[in-house]
């Protein structure tokens, strides 16, 4: 057994939604999460400037000890895929978004055709379809950059009935109806909180997967197999930093975990 806590980081806020399901998955586990938002957004940054930004994250989640780090951030993890962002970190677990949300939607693919939203960073490094590729060679992947959908959510506009929104999305989204796409991966760990507005663009019919859910799913069942859950019968502490605005960060907090979340919320430097 193992009562570290587990680190998450992301750019800013979106990460959240891996957070989120890490507490009703693992609701005993201490989590120490980063949001970088004074830095946000990485997806329109270099691989060189987003690794060194990265590098400097995971030093600070390990000054907490922690036993897994997970990277709830589609834009880093496309950089995970290619560079060694851990080579100089005394972490030996830790994940990336893309391989969890790969998987879950290459299982709910029925047709084979499958869509990526995510920031122009991680659709250029076209990591999702090489991923997808790797399981199958004859896999359909279209990719769609959409980077006016962070500042979209990180300002609230996440209404399923918001007129700029769903202007935006149906504009993002016509080349998936298009191709005919029936799994959409949300490429961006801010995306699930548009995920109504997506449903009703796209359909019911079209599986919408959430990278942040899958990645926390897959660190629930890594740290059952290796023997490293807590043995603590309490409800685990949740220590969340930003590197901006306090205010404006805990603002985000409350739409992305809801109001009954019970965490101290901490300015930090890099």
């Amino acid at each position: 057994m193992n009562n570290n806590p587990i680190g998450v980081f992301d750019s800013g806020v979106g990460g959240l939604t891996c957070l989120k399901e890490l507490r009703k998955l693992l609701p005993n586990e201490d989590i120490i999460y980063l949001g970088d938002t004074a830095r946000v957004p990485y997806g329109t940054k270099s691989r060189e400037t987003i690794a060194e930004y990265a590098i400097q994250d995971i030093a600070f989640l390990e000054k907490y000890n922690v036993k897994m780090i997970l990277i709830a951030c589609g834009t880093v993890s496309s950089v995970l895929m290619t560079e060694d962002l851990f080579a100089k970190s005394k972490t030996k677990l830790y994940s990336g978004v893309i391989y969890p949300a790969v998987k879950s939607a290459f299982a709910a693919t029925r047709n084979n055709r499958i869509g990526v939203i995510g920031t122009p960073a991680t659709i250029r490094s076209g990591c999702y379809g090489k991923a997808l590729r790797e399981l199958c060679a004859d896999i359909k992947v279209v990719g769609r950059a959409c980077p006016l959908f962070v500042p979209l959510v990180e300002n609230g506009y996440t209404a399923k009935d918001n007129k700029v929104t769903r202007l935006v999305a149906e504009e993002y989204l016509e080349v998936m109806k298009k191709e005919n796409v029936d799994t959409l991966i949300m490429g961006c760990t801010h995306y699930p909180l548009l995920k109504d507005v997506f449903a009703d663009i796209l359909g019911d019919k079209v599986t919408l997967i959430s990278p942040g859910a899958e990645v926390a799913r897959y660190a629930a069942k890594v740290l059952m197999q290796k023997n490293l859950l807590t043995d603590r019968q309490t409800q685990g502490q949740c220590r969340l930093f930003c590197t901006d605005s306090e205010e404006l960060f805990s603002e985000n907090v409350s739409a992305f975990l809801g109001s009954d979340i019970n965490a101290e919320i901490s300015k930090c430097s890099l």
